[in-house]
């Protein structure tokens, strides 16, 4: 009997072995590759598209040289990271933007976030204006889709060219989940900046790109987006401006605030049939004894008014150096000059109500 049982027991063993060698070989199953985001890079020239004499001609450059395809081409893992594809919308030096290429701009990205093929977009710029196409396109985009600026300190064909390296994180940006809903961003020298906030600081480093009061809002590291803050401010599809049907922008421009400053650049810009004036005053946006008369008198004829500060970081307080509410006047909060007349040109397109326009300038 102990016989027949180990005779059994070695034979349920064979036969279970022999079903294991003679079970066919489990074919691997391949890992399905990551699904890369669409990500379209509209150029429009500057410096990240520009042209030195030699490898270490990093200044006296000439920007606006290169087209897209070949940005493109130049960072071959761009196509590792998402499905990209370019547009040259338009090839400027970024000192040269006008409203009516923001306009364009402007459209052209509505159109595409506006399709279910698009999953972000890359705007290479001049640096010289990015900050305020970027906070352009923050009040003007209707879509929660990234849309990232990116420009460069140096020319392409500089030995220390940072283009590259910033497109390529650009493009990570722009189609990451993470930036979704985040408005407009700028990165550059691999820090993450909302359009709002950020400034160029410096005339030719490659931290130049900052935001002077809230900082930064992430960095990108590792092939990838690190957020620590999101912009609070409304932005894109939460603004009351709507940009389809307009052929032009309310003209408005700015004074700045100095010693001796005279008044005739004010009365010249009144002449002129400006809709509105933003002061870049000085300290907390206070204004010179013979700056208010005109000031006055500008605003008697129907122009708005915006006092603002030439200090770069602050709030300007209203009613603090001027009684803003006895003569009218609007305050920029915590925008500089130039971000200040972007926002009034777009209020306009809007209403005339100082109070309203007030009131834009606090959530926006």
């Amino acid at each position: 009997m102990q016989v027949f049982k180990s005779l059994k027991h070695w034979l349920v063993l064979g036969l279970g072995a022999a079903l294991v060698c003679n079970t066919p070989a489990q074919t691997p199953v391949e890992a399905t590759p990551p699904k890369l985001p669409n990500v379209v890079i509209l150029a429009t020239g500057g410096t990240i598209a520009g042209t030195g004499a030699t490898s270490t001609t990093t200044v006296g450059y000439t920007a606006a040289k290169v087209g897209v395809e070949q940005l493109i081409d130049a960072v071959p893992a761009l196509k590792q990271v998402a499905n990209v594809r370019g547009e040259q919308v338009f090839q400027v030096a970024s000192e040269n933007m006008t409203n009516d290429l923001w306009l364009k701009l402007a459209r052209r990205v509505n159109e595409l976030l506006a399709r279910s093929d698009v999953d972000g977009i890359v705007i290479t710029h001049g640096t010289d204006t990015l900050e305020e196409t970027a906070y352009f396109l923050d009040l003007v985009v209707k879509s929660e889709k990234p849309v990232v600026l990116v420009g460069a300190m140096r020319p392409s064909t500089a030995i220390s060219a940072d283009g590259p390296i910033n497109l390529y994180n650009a493009t990570i940006l722009a189609g990451s989940k993470e930036a979704v809903g985040k408005g407009v961003l700028v990165v550059l020298n691999d820090q993450i900046n909302s359009a709002r906030d950020v400034t160029k600081t410096n005339t030719s480093t490659a931290d130049t790109f900052r935001a002077p009061d809230l900082g930064f809002l992430g960095y990108m590291q590792d092939n990838r987006a690190h957020f620590y803050r999101a912009p609070l401010r409304k932005h894109t599809q939460e603004t009351e401006f709507d940009i389809s049907k307009l052929d032009s922008l309310p003209k408005v421009d700015i004074v700045y605030g100095y010693e001796n400053v005279s008044r005739v650049p004010i009365d010249a810009l009144v002449g002129a049939g400006d809709k509105g004036i933003v002061y870049a005053g000085v300290g907390d946006g206070s204004v010179h004894k013979d700056i208010m008369p005109a000031l006055m008198d500008a605003r008697k004829k129907g122009v708005i008014v915006l006092r603002g500060a030439r200090v770069g970081s602050g709030i300007v307080a209203r009613n603090g150096e001027v009684n803003d509410d006895k003569y009218d006047f609007v305050v920029s909060d915590t925008l500089n000059p130039q971000k200040a007349r972007i926002l009034l040109m777009l209020a306009l397109t809007r209403t005339d109500d100082t109070k309203e326009i007030q009131r834009m300038f606090a959530i926006y």
